[in-house]
């Protein structure tokens, strides 16, 4: 094997990129020579990955000393991460790219580990983003001198058209969070273009669901100091008669219109979902009269709410209950009468309780997730007549979360915040449920054991959940999984004794177990650990 250091010092390996591809008609610059525009490519292709395989404790511990400790300490006081470490599920940084891509005429750029944009990439593409996603790449060399954070700004300036763009959204990964890059030295505006530059590190965000709200929150400081400057951009289509509620969370489509309709009788209109899809829609929702926390998990946002004067109220109109509850709470904070605050709840808890009847659910179940609404869920299951046992959520305890918690504790649920997938699985195995609802490795080993199940985020939670729509919603599919035990029971019976595990499969001889080989090489590997701390002692 030879090496050959190109100019962009990229080590080369064969003749593959020799081989013609479709983008053959970029300019040398990286920009693409047709009518549509293409993101820049800036820097060297990246050569050392080394950073992103060091420990979470590591890279915090050089973001600490390179500049970052003031960001990853409000981190830690927004997203607090115990009782363990950490919850297992995807990047972070995920969460963040899907609320810039879904906005209006706003670009994105993520600054990080090739590895680590390519699945983001990936993963947002693969959940329906038909947008750009911009990538400044970077090596050993251009991350110590410097050369990267402007290399960042030459994109930035670049990119800044006000006849395409809004904002453009700036994201440091884990590598470039751990070795300060300064996004925060970016102009705060290039052109009318407003640049909003934040760090989302997987040792400091703990999900991709609090991951929406460094943006979101980010986003809302950004448009509020806007207002307070002066005049802004009308909402597209126009602005509200009545007081408005905005709606923090992101939810089923159905579901705001939904609201709006059980709001009207207050004298009350739904305002915008935040996150939101176009940056003017931001001053809407900072110009509200009450702000629904429908995912509680939101810290930041609900921070410069705060700052605006604008009270929140948690919860959501979920099942007989939480509607009679929000609708309450919703009406007081907003001067509603006691009277007409009675008329709303009358006019929709007999419909709601109508269609609870109408599809109830029967079986002993656990549910588990990471999109924050695991709670809201919850209670619809249970008004709906499920024996719910088990709910955990990878979300932290917030505030705005009490009143849906107190009232599963109250039914006998047990709630889990933080929640690990091994508490998910011990929950699974100790209340032996119907139907297990969970991430995808809950729902795995519930197929191992032939428990239906039911994936989460893609089945349960992207539904309408508020008010008579949502309560009928999760009957059908969630009775028709309950349905299938038999064919489950029907497949162990058949593939019983094949073996699992080291003897899973088809053998000639059957493997043969060596718990001595295990031993040696936990051996080997305490070893190898032992000499690894004496050589950082050194």
């Amino acid at each position: 094997m030879s090496l050959d250091h190109t100019k962009n010092h990229e080590a080369v390996y064969d003749d593959a990129a020799a081989a013609p591809m479709a983008n053959d008609g970029q300019s040398a610059t990286g920009m693409d020579t047709s009518p549509r525009m293409a993101l820049p490519v800036l820097a060297a292709a990246p050569t050392d990955g080394a950073g992103c395989h060091s420990g979470a404790e590591q890279m915090k511990a050089a973001a600490m000393a390179s500049g970052k400790g003031g960001i990853l300490e409000q981190y830690a006081k927004d997203y607090p991460k115990g009782p363990h470490d950490q919850p297992q599920s995807m990047c972070p940084a995920f969460g963040s790219l899907r609320v810039g891509l879904r906005m209006r005429r706003t670009a994105t750029i993520l600054s990080g580990s090739a590895c680590c944009v390519y699945g983001l990439t990936f993963t947002s593409h693969f959940y329906g983003a038909r947008r750009t996603v911009g990538y400044v790449p970077f090596n050993s060399e251009t991350l110590v001198t410097g050369q990267l954070f402007e290399d960042i700004r030459d994109a930035v300036f670049k990119m800044a058209d006000p006849d395409l763009y809004d904002a453009i959204v700036i994201t440091n990964l884990c590598v470039p969070t751990a070795s300060g890059v300064p996004l925060q030295l970016l102009p705060k505006e290039i052109n009318g273009v407003r640049i909003i530059g934040i760090d989302v590190p997987g040792f400091g965000v703990p999900t991709h669901a609090e991951a929406k709200d460094v943006l979101s929150g980010a986003m809302l400081r950004y448009a509020r100091t806007e207002a307070e400057q002066g005049p802004v951009a009308a909402p597209r289509s126009g602005k509200s008669d009545k007081p408005t509620v905005t709606l923090v969370g992101e939810m089923f489509p159905a579901d705001p219109v939904g609201i709006g309709m059980l709001l009207a009788p207050l004298g009350l209109a739904a305002g915008p979902v935040v996150p939101t899809r176009e940056w003017r829609e931001l001053y809407a929702a900072l110009d509200c009269a009450v702000v629904a926390a429908i995912h509680p998990f939101y810290t930041a946002s609900f921070r410069e709410f705060t700052y605006a004067g604008r009270p929140i109220v948690g919860s959501a109109p979920v099942g007989h209950d939480g509607t009679a509850d929000w609708l309450r709470n919703i009406g007081e904070a907003c001067g509603v009468s006691a009277d007409k605050i009675a008329a709303a709840q009358n006019g929709v808890l007999p419909a709601i309780k109508a269609a609870l009847a109408a599809k109830p659910i029967k079986g002993r179940i656990t549910m588990s997730g990471y999109e924050g609404s695991e709670l809201l869920v919850a209670r619809l299951l249970v008004e709906s007549g499920a024996d719910l046992k088990y709910v955990g959520t990878a979300c932290p305890k917030t505030p705005w979360s009490d009143a849906d918690r107190d009232w599963l504790e109250a039914r006998g649920v047990h709630v889990q915040y933080r929640a690990s997938l091994e508490q998910d699985l011990q929950a699974m195995e100790a209340f032996q449920p119907d139907l297990a609802i969970g991430t995808t490795p809950v729902v795995q080993k519930a197929k191992e054991l032939a428990i239906p199940s039911l994936y989460f985020t893609n089945l349960i939670s992207a539904r309408p959940l508020m008010g008579p729509m949502g309560a009928g919603s999760l009957a059908t599919v969630i009775n028709g999984a309950l349905g299938n035990k038999h064919r489950f029971d029907e497949m162990k019976a058949f593939f019983d004794g094949v073996g699992e595990g080291m003897n899973a499969g088809v053998w000639e001889e059957v493997p043969v177990d060596r718990p001595e080989f295990r031993e040696h090489y936990k051996r080997h590997l305490a070893k190898i650990a032992k000499q690894r701390k004496a050589e950082e002692m050194v």
